[in-house]
């Protein structure tokens, strides 16, 4: 059985002080459980600070982003081997928010699937559609063109070395949420994509769902066959709501 991860993309949000209290708050409530594993991702000022707190607790943690150049005059970059050199497990690729905001083009988003391998990260692929492309119904095109990018430069079995994360855009910071069936028809599309190359890579990748992941749906979208965690935005910058998503994937497990 896959395990059932639980992501928390803080964004731009926090201060040392508000780090501090979530991170004291998730250390101490945290209870580890057989086949469920949380992790956060801080801004990049927060790194060392999270770094320091959650180690030896069970939390992992990764960057939100991270660039596909290893070192040189890039004001303002990161590189994956910065990343790991803190001791991060994953780091973030595609959210779509880079994508739309920053420009990152599926061109991009794979070079740093590649790359973060590389440096022995855990990238986390995220793909997702906007209103107007489900509306059209290129909804599986358009997520599976974004996977397929990945695939033609890594390949499917490198391509399971990482996670997967579907998160529509039009979900994402909205309070709307796709049913649960909605979510899982995307997975297992993604699922079957893999499998036409590599089936037991299929069987075994991660794939996540991401937008408006609250308390009150998780138990729901993780009971579906091919959802196995949740990439989750607001819910994950209070420790009541992120344990309790947590709690809803434990129970599934």
């Amino acid at each position: 059985m896959r395990k059932i991860l639980v992501l928390g993309n803080w964004k731009m949000n926090g201060c040392r002080q508000s780090v501090s209290d979530l991170l004291s708050d998730l250390v101490r409530r945290f209870k580890p459980s057989v086949g469920v594993e949380l992790a956060v991702f801080p801004p990049y000022p927060y790194l060392y600070q999270v770094q320091t707190a959650l180690a030896a607790t069970g939390i992992s943690w990764g960057s939100q982003s991270a660039s596909e150049t290893l070192a040189g005059a890039y004001t303002g970059e990161t590189s994956m081997a910065m990343v790991a050199d803190f001791g991060a497990t994953y780091v973030l690729l595609g959210h779509s928010e880079r994508r739309m905001l920053f420009g990152e083009t599926d061109a991009i988003v794979a070079k740093r699937f590649k790359v973060a391998l590389e440096h022995g990260l855990k990238p986390v692929l995220c793909v997702g559609e906007t209103l107007q492309q489900r509306e059209s119904g290129t909804t599986l095109a358009t997520v599976c063109q974004q996977l397929q990018s990945v695939i033609d430069l890594v390949g499917t079995g490198a391509v399971a070395r990482g996670v997967l994360a579907y998160e529509p855009v039009w979900a994402i910071g909205t309070g709307l949420t796709a049913t649960p069936q909605q979510a899982q028809d995307v997975h297992q599309a993604m699922r079957r994509q893999l499998a036409a190359t590599d089936s037991k890579a299929a069987a075994t990748l991660q794939i996540l769902y991401g937008g408006s992941v609250t308390d009150a749906n998780a138990y729901d979208l993780f009971n579906q066959p091919d959802i196995d965690g949740a990439l989750v935005g607001s819910a994950s910058l209070k420790a009541d709501t992120f344990l309790a998503i947590s709690r809803s994937a434990a129970i599934i497990q």
